[in-house]
Protein backbone atom coordinates (compact mmCIF):
# COMPACT_ATOMS: atom_id res chain seq x y z
CA UNK A 1 0.00 0.00 0.00
CA UNK A 2 2.73 2.38 0.78
CA UNK A 3 4.49 1.82 -2.43
CA UNK A 4 1.00 2.19 -4.57
CA UNK A 5 1.00 5.88 -2.86
CA UNK A 6 4.56 6.88 -2.98
CA UNK A 7 4.09 6.20 -6.83
CA UNK A 8 0.42 8.08 -6.54
CA UNK A 9 2.53 10.65 -5.01
CA UNK A 10 5.22 10.98 -7.66
CA UNK A 11 2.95 10.47 -10.61
CA UNK A 12 0.97 13.79 -8.56
CA UNK A 13 4.28 15.66 -8.19
CA UNK A 14 5.49 15.16 -11.72
CA UNK A 15 2.11 15.35 -13.85
CA UNK A 16 -0.34 16.77 -11.27
CA UNK A 17 -0.11 20.88 -12.49
CA UNK A 18 -0.16 19.40 -15.90
CA UNK A 19 -3.53 17.58 -15.43
CA UNK A 20 -4.71 20.88 -13.18
CA UNK A 21 -4.31 23.48 -16.20
CA UNK A 22 -5.75 20.93 -18.49
CA UNK A 23 -8.71 20.49 -16.37
CA UNK A 24 -10.70 23.84 -16.88
CA UNK A 25 -10.71 22.92 -20.58
CA UNK A 26 -11.49 19.81 -20.24
CA UNK A 27 -14.24 20.11 -17.79
CA UNK A 28 -15.74 23.27 -20.47
CA UNK A 29 -14.82 20.97 -23.46
CA UNK A 30 -17.07 17.82 -21.78
CA UNK A 31 -20.03 20.42 -20.21
CA UNK A 32 -20.46 21.79 -23.65
CA UNK A 33 -18.84 19.70 -26.75
CA UNK A 34 -19.10 16.13 -25.89
CA UNK A 35 -22.26 16.37 -23.78
CA UNK A 36 -24.01 18.26 -26.12
CA UNK A 37 -23.37 16.18 -29.39
CA UNK A 38 -24.18 12.68 -27.22
CA UNK A 39 -27.73 14.25 -27.05
CA UNK A 40 -28.10 15.50 -30.09
CA UNK A 41 -27.21 12.10 -31.64
CA UNK A 42 -29.70 10.11 -28.97
CA UNK A 43 -32.48 12.61 -29.75
CA UNK A 44 -31.65 12.03 -33.46
CA UNK A 45 -33.63 8.80 -32.79
CA UNK A 46 -36.25 10.33 -31.11
CA UNK A 47 -39.68 12.43 -32.16
CA UNK A 48 -39.06 15.57 -28.99
CA UNK A 49 -41.51 18.53 -29.41
CA UNK A 50 -39.57 19.76 -26.69
CA UNK A 51 -43.23 19.20 -24.49
CA UNK A 52 -43.56 15.54 -24.39
CA UNK A 53 -40.84 13.43 -23.15
CA UNK A 54 -38.84 11.94 -26.72
CA UNK A 55 -40.49 9.07 -28.49
CA UNK A 56 -37.80 6.54 -29.97
CA UNK A 57 -38.50 6.38 -33.23
CA UNK A 58 -35.53 4.90 -34.68
CA UNK A 59 -34.03 5.78 -38.01
CA UNK A 60 -37.29 7.45 -39.28
CA UNK A 61 -35.42 11.14 -38.73
CA UNK A 62 -32.82 10.00 -41.43
CA UNK A 63 -35.11 7.90 -43.76
CA UNK A 64 -37.80 11.28 -43.74
CA UNK A 65 -34.84 13.64 -44.41
CA UNK A 66 -33.37 11.86 -47.53
CA UNK A 67 -36.63 10.38 -48.90
CA UNK A 68 -39.21 13.21 -47.71
CA UNK A 69 -37.62 16.39 -47.39
CA UNK A 70 -37.41 18.09 -50.55
CA UNK A 71 -36.67 21.79 -48.86
CA UNK A 72 -33.19 19.78 -47.75
CA UNK A 73 -32.40 17.64 -51.03
CA UNK A 74 -33.48 20.47 -53.66
CA UNK A 75 -32.54 23.23 -51.99
CA UNK A 76 -30.43 23.06 -48.56
CA UNK A 77 -27.99 21.20 -49.53
CA UNK A 78 -26.88 22.11 -52.90
CA UNK A 79 -26.51 25.26 -51.91
CA UNK A 80 -24.87 24.25 -48.67
CA UNK A 81 -22.31 22.49 -51.49
CA UNK A 82 -22.11 25.44 -53.56
CA UNK A 83 -21.19 28.00 -50.88
CA UNK A 84 -18.84 25.50 -49.09
CA UNK A 85 -17.05 24.76 -52.18
CA UNK A 86 -16.72 28.47 -52.96
CA UNK A 87 -15.74 30.13 -49.54
CA UNK A 88 -13.87 26.86 -48.03
CA UNK A 89 -11.38 26.96 -50.43
CA UNK A 90 -11.50 30.59 -51.31
CA UNK A 91 -11.57 32.02 -48.03
CA UNK A 92 -8.50 29.39 -47.14
CA UNK A 93 -6.43 30.57 -50.37
CA UNK A 94 -6.83 34.07 -49.83
CA UNK A 95 -6.10 33.94 -45.92
CA UNK A 96 -2.98 32.34 -46.87
CA UNK A 97 -2.07 34.88 -49.77
CA UNK A 98 -2.99 37.69 -47.56
CA UNK A 99 -0.54 36.16 -45.02
CA UNK A 100 2.44 35.66 -47.47
CA UNK A 101 1.88 39.14 -48.89
CA UNK A 102 1.53 40.86 -44.96
CA UNK A 103 4.91 39.02 -44.15
CA UNK A 104 7.02 40.73 -46.65
CA UNK A 105 6.04 43.94 -44.98
CA UNK A 106 8.27 45.57 -42.36
CA UNK A 107 6.49 44.70 -38.41
CA UNK A 108 4.78 48.17 -37.79
CA UNK A 109 2.39 48.49 -41.35
CA UNK A 110 2.32 44.46 -41.10
CA UNK A 111 0.50 44.89 -38.12
CA UNK A 112 -1.64 47.41 -38.56
CA UNK A 113 -2.87 45.75 -41.96
CA UNK A 114 -3.24 42.71 -39.98
CA UNK A 115 -5.33 43.74 -37.89
CA UNK A 116 -7.32 46.03 -40.49
CA UNK A 117 -7.81 42.92 -42.34
CA UNK A 118 -8.61 40.42 -39.46
CA UNK A 119 -11.09 43.02 -37.63
CA UNK A 120 -14.29 41.90 -39.76
CA UNK A 121 -14.14 38.57 -38.34
CA UNK A 122 -14.04 40.25 -35.02
CA UNK A 123 -17.84 41.29 -35.84
CA UNK A 124 -21.05 40.25 -35.19
CA UNK A 125 -23.12 38.84 -38.48
CA UNK A 126 -25.46 41.52 -37.94
CA UNK A 127 -23.23 44.12 -37.71
CA UNK A 128 -22.04 42.81 -40.69
CA UNK A 129 -25.83 42.79 -42.31
CA UNK A 130 -26.43 46.41 -41.39
CA UNK A 131 -23.83 47.49 -43.31
CA UNK A 132 -23.82 45.43 -46.49
CA UNK A 133 -27.93 45.80 -46.20
CA UNK A 134 -27.05 49.58 -46.95
CA UNK A 135 -24.71 49.32 -49.70
CA UNK A 136 -27.14 46.34 -51.32
CA UNK A 137 -30.55 48.38 -50.40
CA UNK A 138 -33.27 47.41 -52.86
CA UNK A 139 -34.86 50.80 -53.21
CA UNK A 140 -32.80 53.96 -54.78
CA UNK A 141 -31.13 55.19 -52.08
CA UNK A 142 -29.06 51.73 -51.46
CA UNK A 143 -25.32 52.79 -52.51
CA UNK A 144 -25.07 49.98 -55.42
CA UNK A 145 -28.75 50.71 -57.27
CA UNK A 146 -27.98 54.45 -56.56
CA UNK A 147 -24.62 54.28 -58.31
CA UNK A 148 -26.22 52.12 -61.16
CA UNK A 149 -28.67 54.20 -61.99
CA UNK A 150 -26.41 57.16 -62.20
CA UNK A 151 -24.13 55.69 -64.53
CA UNK A 152 -28.05 54.66 -67.29
CA UNK A 153 -26.56 50.56 -66.36
CA UNK A 154 -29.96 49.96 -64.80
CA UNK A 155 -33.57 51.90 -65.69
CA UNK A 156 -34.96 50.93 -61.98
CA UNK A 157 -34.00 49.50 -58.17
CA UNK A 158 -33.07 45.76 -58.41
CA UNK A 159 -33.83 43.95 -54.83
CA UNK A 160 -30.16 42.61 -54.20
CA UNK A 161 -31.15 40.90 -50.84
CA UNK A 162 -35.06 39.39 -51.81
CA UNK A 163 -33.91 38.26 -55.74
CA UNK A 164 -32.73 34.39 -56.03
CA UNK A 165 -30.66 35.44 -58.37
CA UNK A 166 -28.82 37.80 -56.59
CA UNK A 167 -28.64 36.36 -52.64
CA UNK A 168 -26.35 33.64 -52.80
CA UNK A 169 -23.64 35.43 -54.52
CA UNK A 170 -23.72 38.34 -51.65
CA UNK A 171 -23.56 36.14 -49.36
CA UNK A 172 -20.28 34.34 -50.54
CA UNK A 173 -18.86 38.14 -50.76
CA UNK A 174 -19.91 39.30 -47.35
CA UNK A 175 -18.37 35.34 -45.97
CA UNK A 176 -15.38 36.25 -47.62
CA UNK A 177 -14.74 40.04 -46.60
CA UNK A 178 -14.97 38.15 -42.86
CA UNK A 179 -13.22 35.29 -42.91
CA UNK A 180 -10.18 36.37 -41.90
CA UNK A 181 -9.88 34.94 -38.32
CA UNK A 182 -7.52 33.07 -36.42
CA UNK A 183 -6.82 31.33 -39.36
CA UNK A 184 -5.30 33.81 -40.92
CA UNK A 185 -3.58 35.25 -38.53
CA UNK A 186 -2.35 31.38 -37.64
CA UNK A 187 -1.01 31.06 -40.64
CA UNK A 188 0.78 34.60 -40.90
CA UNK A 189 2.44 33.82 -37.71
CA UNK A 190 3.33 30.27 -39.04
CA UNK A 191 5.39 32.07 -41.83
CA UNK A 192 7.25 34.33 -40.03
CA UNK A 193 8.50 31.96 -37.72
CA UNK A 194 9.97 30.05 -40.97
CA UNK A 195 13.60 30.19 -40.58
CA UNK A 196 15.42 32.58 -43.25
CA UNK A 197 17.96 30.63 -43.77
CA UNK A 198 15.99 28.29 -45.87
CA UNK A 199 15.32 30.41 -48.17
CA UNK A 200 18.90 31.68 -48.25
CA UNK A 201 20.21 28.21 -48.53
CA UNK A 202 17.69 27.47 -51.83
CA UNK A 203 18.57 30.56 -53.22
CA UNK A 204 22.28 29.37 -53.30
CA UNK A 205 21.02 25.90 -54.64
CA UNK A 206 19.40 28.21 -57.11
CA UNK A 207 15.93 28.50 -56.27
CA UNK A 208 15.31 32.19 -57.62
CA UNK A 209 11.08 31.92 -58.30
CA UNK A 210 8.87 33.43 -55.61
CA UNK A 211 6.33 30.90 -56.51
CA UNK A 212 9.01 27.69 -55.96
CA UNK A 213 9.73 29.13 -52.19
CA UNK A 214 6.08 29.23 -51.53
CA UNK A 215 5.97 25.56 -52.77
CA UNK A 216 9.04 24.07 -51.81
CA UNK A 217 9.85 25.96 -48.41
CA UNK A 218 6.90 28.13 -46.63
CA UNK A 219 4.48 25.33 -47.18
CA UNK A 220 5.96 22.39 -45.98
CA UNK A 221 7.14 24.63 -43.39
CA UNK A 222 4.77 25.60 -41.61
CA UNK A 223 2.22 22.04 -42.24
CA UNK A 224 0.67 22.95 -38.47
CA UNK A 225 -0.77 26.40 -39.21
CA UNK A 226 -1.77 25.35 -42.63
CA UNK A 227 -4.01 22.50 -41.11
CA UNK A 228 -5.08 24.49 -38.27
CA UNK A 229 -6.22 27.64 -41.11
CA UNK A 230 -8.11 24.48 -43.12
CA UNK A 231 -9.93 22.78 -39.77
CA UNK A 232 -11.22 26.44 -39.10
CA UNK A 233 -12.15 27.33 -42.23
CA UNK A 234 -14.08 24.18 -43.03
CA UNK A 235 -16.24 24.62 -39.36
CA UNK A 236 -16.41 28.75 -40.40
CA UNK A 237 -18.12 27.38 -43.61
CA UNK A 238 -20.43 24.62 -42.93
CA UNK A 239 -21.45 26.52 -39.77
CA UNK A 240 -22.23 29.85 -41.67
CA UNK A 241 -25.78 30.44 -42.23
CA UNK A 242 -26.92 33.51 -40.16
CA UNK A 243 -25.56 35.72 -42.46
CA UNK A 244 -28.39 34.60 -45.33
CA UNK A 245 -30.87 35.49 -42.57
CA UNK A 246 -29.45 38.03 -41.51
CA UNK A 247 -29.35 40.02 -45.20
CA UNK A 248 -32.58 38.92 -46.37
CA UNK A 249 -34.53 39.62 -43.01
CA UNK A 250 -36.22 36.15 -43.13
CA UNK A 251 -36.04 32.44 -42.30
CA UNK A 252 -36.66 30.63 -44.57
CA UNK A 253 -34.60 33.08 -47.36
CA UNK A 254 -36.55 34.12 -50.36
CA UNK A 255 -37.10 30.88 -52.24
CA UNK A 256 -35.03 29.42 -50.58
CA UNK A 257 -32.29 30.30 -52.71
CA UNK A 258 -29.72 31.33 -49.47
CA UNK A 259 -30.72 28.13 -46.88
CA UNK A 260 -28.02 26.92 -45.53
CA UNK A 261 -28.14 23.35 -43.51
CA UNK A 262 -27.67 25.48 -40.34
CA UNK A 263 -30.54 27.81 -41.40
CA UNK A 264 -32.47 24.23 -42.32
CA UNK A 265 -31.94 23.12 -38.66
CA UNK A 266 -33.39 26.42 -36.89
CA UNK A 267 -36.24 26.07 -38.83
CA UNK A 268 -37.29 23.09 -37.61
CA UNK A 269 -35.79 23.74 -34.41
CA UNK A 270 -36.30 26.85 -33.42
CA UNK A 271 -39.32 27.28 -35.31
CA UNK A 272 -41.25 24.12 -35.61
CA UNK A 273 -40.10 22.47 -32.70
CA UNK A 274 -38.95 19.40 -33.79
CA UNK A 275 -35.83 19.03 -31.88
CA UNK A 276 -35.55 15.06 -32.88
CA UNK A 277 -35.54 15.75 -36.82
CA UNK A 278 -33.38 19.21 -35.96
CA UNK A 279 -31.00 16.61 -34.26
CA UNK A 280 -30.77 14.32 -37.03
CA UNK A 281 -29.90 17.10 -39.52
CA UNK A 282 -27.18 18.74 -36.96
CA UNK A 283 -25.73 14.77 -36.64
CA UNK A 284 -25.46 15.32 -40.78
CA UNK A 285 -23.41 18.40 -40.61
CA UNK A 286 -21.22 16.82 -37.77
CA UNK A 287 -20.69 14.27 -40.11
CA UNK A 288 -19.90 16.12 -43.28
CA UNK A 289 -17.74 18.63 -40.90
CA UNK A 290 -15.56 15.44 -39.93
CA UNK A 291 -15.37 14.24 -43.37
CA UNK A 292 -14.22 16.93 -44.34
CA UNK A 293 -11.95 17.93 -41.80
CA UNK A 294 -10.58 14.59 -42.24
CA UNK A 295 -9.43 15.37 -45.57
CA UNK A 296 -7.81 18.04 -44.96
CA UNK A 297 -5.67 16.33 -42.23
CA UNK A 298 -4.38 14.23 -44.55
CA UNK A 299 -3.34 16.85 -46.64
CA UNK A 300 -1.69 18.90 -44.55
CA UNK A 301 -0.19 15.90 -41.68
CA UNK A 302 2.71 16.47 -40.65
CA UNK A 303 5.13 13.58 -41.67
CA UNK A 304 6.59 13.92 -37.93
CA UNK A 305 3.53 13.26 -36.09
Amino acid sequence: MSKENSRLRLWLQKEGNAYAFLAPYALLFLVFIVIPVIVAALLSFTYFDTIQFPTFIGLRNYITLITQDEIFMKYVLPNTIEFAVIVGPGGYMLAFLLAWMLAQLPRLPRTILALIIYSPSMTSGVTMAVVWQTLFSGDQNGYLNSYLLNLGVIQEPIQWLQSPQFLMPIMIIVTLWSSMGVGFLAMLAGILEINPELYEAAAIDGMSSRWQEIFYITIPSMKPQMLFGAVMAIVGTFQAGAIGVALSGSNPTPQYAGQLIVNHIEDYGFLRYEMGYAAAISVVLLLMVWFFSRLANRLFRSEEA
